[in-house]
Formats: C-alpha cells, sequence, structure tokens
C-alpha cells in the first residue's frame, strides 16, 4: 500500500463520524480531483478505506462476521458493542457501531469505484484509462458482494435517496462488473505505470478472478465458479498490505489489547465438524505469538490476504459437489487436506478424505474446510447459511444485519429492517 499519500486522498472522510447521519449513498460531494494523479490516488485511498482502521470493512466484516456466527468469543462483557454482536437477535440494533462502520465504509468505497470508473478517460493512454476502470470495478464489485454477505438489500449505485435491491441482483451486478473487468485485462492491462504508482501488493487481475469465483459461487453459478477459480493464481499473492502507520487493524485494534475479542477453540466448530488434533492450520490460526496476535493478524504490518488459494479449491470442490462430481469434488477438497506448500504458509499437512463419497458428506466436509481454512475472513455467516439455511447448529445468531440508522434516517427507500 502506497502510504506516503493516503491521508491526503481519503476524500470521503468526512464521513468518519458516524453521529452525523451522513447517508454514504447520497452524492454530497460536489468537487473531486479528477486529474491522472487524483485519480491515482483515489485507487490508493479506496485500498486504505477498506483495510486501514477500527472503521475499515476488513475490520467490521471480520469482527461482524466473527461474532455473529461464532467464530469469535467477546473478552470483556463491558464492550456493549460487540457483546450485542455475539448475543445477536434483537440485540443487535440499528446503531451497533461495528454495523453502520461497515455499511459507511462499503458504500464509501463502492462509490470510489463508480468514480474512478465513470471518469477514466482523463487518461490519454487507453491501457491506463481501461486500468482504472478495472480497478474501479474490482472496489464496486468486493464493496456490493460484502454487503450482500451481510444485508439482504444492498445499494449498487449512488444517488439521492439511494435504491436498493436484493442481495441477489447485488451479487449478479458484482459479477457483472468483474466480468467486464475480464474484458479489459488484456496484454496491455494492468498497466505497469498505474501499477508503479498504487503498488503492486493487489495482483489486480488475479483479484478479479477470484471474486468472480466467489460470487459466482454465492449465486449457484456453480460452473463459472469452477472456470473462475481455476483462473486465479495460488502461487502468486495478492494482500492488503500494512506497516507501523497504517496498522493491521485486527491485531492493532483488537488481538494485542487482550481486551475486545479473541479466536475460539476448534474455530467455533461443533463437535461433529471440529478439525482433526494434527490439523496445522490449529496452530497457524489458534495459536498466539509474544503479541497474542494470531494466523494473519500476529503484528501491525502483517499483510491480510484479497483471496487464499484454499479458498480457490474449496470453491472448485463446493461447486462440484453440488454439481453432484462427486470424485472432481473430493479432487479438488483433497488438494486442501493435503497441502504442504502453501504459499501463505496456510498447510492442512492431513491425508486425503476417506469418508463417504455421497454429496451430503463431502459438503459437510467442505464446509468444515472452509470454517478452518477461511477462518476470520469475514466469510462465516454467508457460509453458514448457504450450508445450514435452517441454522440446525444453531451457529448463527442472526441470518442479516439491521440497516443502520445514518442510513435510514437520510433515505426514505430503507428497507424495513430484517427480523432476525
Amino acid at each position: 500500500m502506497k502510504t506516503n499519500v493516503i491521508f491526503s486522498v481519503v476524500i470521503f472522510s468526512l464521513f468518519g463520524c458516524t453521529t452525523d447521519f451522513v447517508n454514504p449513498n447520497a452524492p454530497t460531494i460536489q468537487r473531486i480531483n479528477t486529474s491522472t494523479q487524483g485519480l491515482t490516488n483515489l485507487v490508493i485511498g479506496s485500498q486504505w478505506r477498506y483495510s486501514v482502521g477500527a472503521t475499515s470493512a476488513i475490520y467490521a466484516s471480520i469482527t461482524g462476521a466473527g461474532l455473529t456466527a461464532g467464530e469469535l468469543r467477546v473478552l470483556n462483557a463491558g464492550n456493549a458493542d460487540l457483546a450485542n454482536l455475539k448475543a445477536g437477535g434483537s440485540s443487535l440494533t440499528p446503531d451497533n457501531p461495528v454495523v453502520t462502520n461497515l455499511w459507511t465504509a462499503l458504500n464509501l468505497v463502492r462509490q470510489n469505484g463508480e468514480f474512478l470508473y465513470d471518469n477514466a478517460n482523463v487518461f490519454p493512454a487507453a491501457a491506463d484509462a481501461k486500468t482504472i476502470r478495472v480497478y474501479g470495478n474490482f472496489y464496486r464489485a468486493l464493496s456490493i458482494g460484502t454487503m450482500a454477505q451481510f444485508w439482504d438489500n444492498v445499494v449498487i449505485r449512488t444517488s439521492q435517496n439511494a435504491t436498493f435491491v436484493s442481495r441477489v441482483d447485488g451479487l449478479k451486478e458484482a459479477v457483472r462488473l468483474l466480468q467486464e473487468s475480464s474484458g479489459l485485462i488484456g496484454s496491455d492491462v494492468p498497466s505497469t505505470s498505474i501499477v508503479s504508482a498504487v503498488g503492486s501488493n493487489i495482483n489486480i487481475g488475479n483479484s478479479t478472478s477470484a471474486l468472480l469465483a466467489r460470487y459466482n459461487l454465492f449465486l449457484g453459478n456453480y460452473q463459472d465458479a469452477i472456470v473462475a477459480a481455476q483462473s486465479a493464481s495460488l502461487t502468486i499473492k495478492s494482500v492488503f498490505d500494512f506497516n507501523t502507520v497504517s496498522q493491521n487493524p485486527i491485531f492493532r485494534v483488537s488481538l494485542t489489547t487482550n481486551n475486545l475479542f479473541d479466536v475460539v477453540t476448534d474455530f467455533g466448530l461443533p463437535v461433529s465438524l471440529a478439525p482433526a488434533p494434527s490439523d496445522g492450520r490449529i496452530p497457524f490460526y489458534l495459536t498466539a505469538n509474544a503479541a497474542n496476535g494470531k494466523g494473519f493478524f500476529k503484528s501491525d504490518s502483517e499483510s491480510i490476504p484479497v483471496y487464499l488459494p484454499g479458498e480457490m479449491l474449496l470453491i472448485q470442490a463446493e461447486a462440484n459437489a453440488r454439481l453432484n462430481k462427486l470424485p472432481e469434488a473430493k479432487a479438488a477438497l483433497d488438494l486442501v487436506l493435503t497441502k504442504n506448500s502453501d504459499t501463505f504458509g496456510l498447510n492442512a499437512n492431513l491425508p486425503a478424505y476417506s469418508g463417504v463419497l455421497s454429496q451430503s458428506a463431502l459438503l459437510d466436509e467442505i464446509y468444515k474446510n472452509r470454517c478452518i481454512e477461511l477462518y476470520m475472513t469475514g466469510m462465516k455467516l454467508e457460509d453458514s447459511r448457504r450450508f445450514d439455511p435452517s441454522n440446525s447448529r444453531a451457529e448463527r445468531n442472526r441470518n442479516f444485519y439491521p440497516y443502520p440508522s445514518t442510513e435510514r434516517f437520510n433515505n426514505p427507500n430503507t428497507p424495513p429492517n430484517p427480523t432476525n
């Protein structure tokens, strides 16, 4: 992340105070720098807004999904906002700061992406303009897709009194944006000059394929999910970078303080799905270092992956299983279980799957491994709904979040809050 200009380019920072009840879906900023430098800086600012600090989308999505779906435990019940997330149900109100921050950050990053896409033609070089559009679509899709994991209706375009669409239509829009980007990515994209300016920590081509795989899976477009997952590199890292100034938010805000939340035994899984004691992912994710950091949150400068190689393999496993292609599903699952040279060091080092070769048994094993492999990635709530719609194991305390008061007080189109 190019942190040297970050604080000068977060052009939407005036929305940081949620008590002002500013609607993030209203086009309240009238003048934005549309120069090539301004748009390049806005790519950096979008990454910053999404990933840095306690109000970032990364912090709020990992915290929210972790507490709502049983991945995390609250250390101090006096932290009422976190305790209410952990309690769920009617305890989770529209004024919860984690919910509000997640909604606001995602909508502002999406708005940034719109601006990037709509103004990319200021770049005289076609490759530069196309690359800016690809980054714009990436942040729009990432924001909309993440919103759809937490709310049953989402906003996909900024306007005064913005309209909402169903989460399914939101995911379809995210896929459309990513498909457009896939068409733009060719021999001249990404532009080396743009990548040099914004940083190479996120490989935009592989990240576009990874998000296409993720959201097609959520939509049930299984063959498309398989194709996209096979296109995303398992060896080239795409990460949100941090340093001592722009710090890893989960480590700095929560884990190292030992006062907010922490991991739980067996990843929060029920006994029937508990990990094998020899699973190498247990020490990776659950064993603390001297600073109480764990997993991808061991220090201020620890990078957080945009996607994991194991996610791409498990997408192929799940999609094939749901298509009843059981040998193909087992083959992809086995690549996760036996993995011993993961580019992030996330290795299960287990034997291949030896259970019953049925669709239901494979899906149980795939879900278990998603919960372990993708621990604290913000996807547990989505996975819990998809694999266990009736919540028979009582692993989540809500299905969807209420809409923040910051939206409802300013937008008459805000839908009624879900009952659970």
